[in-house]
């Protein structure tokens, strides 16, 4: 027999602090809020320093964190978590494995990170609430090749990493300026050795065609006019669709993650090719998309049936202080939605709870109060609905917007099981 369902995703959890001592009734509301999902996800921005060790992989937006804030996670609600982003390799391999281990210890549904690549790929599968819930999870970049899984070979051990999406990032260019692109090229007499001397792991492959130039590691391509082209690798992309596409085919309820950096010039906007690409998880089988990335709330749709979230922004985010590009408001404000399906399977509505990082009012000296989410009121909550209604209306999805919370409804959907 089958029960209605209910889903809760939110904005990323960029956590190093434990939130346990904090008393608000506005961030209780928010517990409550989160306490109603079967599964209740976000992604776990950041890497465990554990048993293992580890040591810093990167000087700028370096983080990590202890396996208290795991415990703070699951206290307010949270059950699955996907592991899959530019964080999770912070420390390394052995970030990797402590964060593997804690994770687990704790039972939570996760995915994307393993102790090698086959691993790292594998659904994450538990039972919550009445459903069988497979957790796809995987990050496209950028970043550099050694954070990524790898399994061993006859000559290379394994590598404990992060599930690929393997992207490209090319520049699109007028012909004329390709053609001065090559002529440079050719003036500093660039060798193959020389720029493999200043070649970087996150490189793409060398590229020399007539329409294609990698000018020491960023690759130009002609185009009509100038812009950012990302493409999707359809071997990785097919390796992952062929996963949900399995999940789905036992009747589970299937979660497809993607965390990346490559973001628009207008950091609320949704990139194309992400669009294609849940688009893609949706009609693989995927019931849910969600993705994180760019610090701010985008937009979403139903497609098929199925809720797309590209990109829910921040639920924590516990950045330094004198990180001062993270000053918009619009990084701490976000919402909170709840996914509800009825017994036989259909999405039937969305619950929206608007929320603010820290509080309403965000100023130099709030900054180091920033450690939980609060219900938004009144005005502000109202811009955050307006402002997401906004941006998904193009998308075809309706909002209805009532005090401080939205609905979506949903008039006919297709069944997750």
């Amino acid at each position: 027999m089958q029960y209605p369902f209910c889903a809760v995703v939110t904005g990323q959890s960029l956590i190093t602090h434990d939130i346990h001592h904090i008393q608000n009734e506005r961030f209780s509301q928010v517990e409550l809020f989160l306490q109603q999902g079967d599964v209740v996800f976000t992604n776990f921005e950041s890497t465990i320093l554990g048993k293992h060790g580890g040591w810093p992989t990167k000087e700028k937006y370096f983080g990590y964190s202890t396996a208290e804030v795991l415990d703070a996670l699951r206290d307010i609600g949270f059950n699955a978590l996907a592991l899959a982003n530019n964080h999770a390799f912070d420390l390394g391999p052995h970030g990797i494995l402590s964060t593997l281990e804690e994770v687990a210890a704790r039972g939570f549904l996760h995915a994307g990170i393993g102790t090698d690549e086959t691993d790292a790929a594998r659904p994450g599968r538990r039972q919550l609430g009445s459903r069988e819930v497979s957790l796809l999870a995987f990050y496209a970049g950028p970043g550099p090749a050694n954070m990524y899984a790898e399994n061993g070979t006859a000559s290379r051990p394994a590598r404990p990493g992060v599930n690929r999406l393997k992207t490209v990032r090319k520049i699109g260019v007028p012909d004329g300026h390709l053609r001065r692109l090559a002529r440079l090229g050719s003036q500093l007499q660039s060798s193959h050795f020389e720029l493999a001397n200043y070649a970087q792991p996150e490189d793409p492959p060398e590229v020399v065609s007539g329409k294609e130039i990698n000018f020491y590691g960023t690759v130009f391509a002609q185009a009509a006019d100038f812009g950012r082209l990302i493409e999707v690798d359809p071997q990785s992309a097919g390796s992952h669709l062929s996963a949900i596409r399995q999940a789905a085919a036992r009747g589970d309820f299937v979660i497809a993650y993607l965390h990346h950096h490559h973001w628009e010039p207008g950091w609320q906007d949704v990139p194309c090719w992400v669009q294609a690409f849940a688009r893609m998880c949706v009609d693989a089988g995927a019931d849910l998309f969600v993705s994180h990335g760019a610090p701010v709330l985008q937009a979403m749709e139903i497609y098929q049936g199925s809720p797309i979230f590209y990109g829910l922004g921040n639920f924590l985010f516990h950045v330094h202080p004198d990180e001062n590009e993270w000053d918009p408001p619009e990084v701490w404000q976000s919402i909170v939605a709840a996914c509800r399906y009825s017994a036989s399977g259909c999405l039937e509505g969305i619950d929206l709870l608007p929320v603010v990082i820290g509080g309403d009012e965000q100023t130099a000296e709030s900054k180091t109060r920033r450690l939980v989410p609060i219900g938004a009121t009144e005005n502000v909550a109202r811009d955050i609905l307006e402002g997401f209604a906004s941006r998904s209306r193009s998308f075809g999805t309706e909002i209805a917007i009532s005090g401080n919370s939205g609905r979506i409804a949903v008039p006919a959907a297709r069944k997750f099981g």
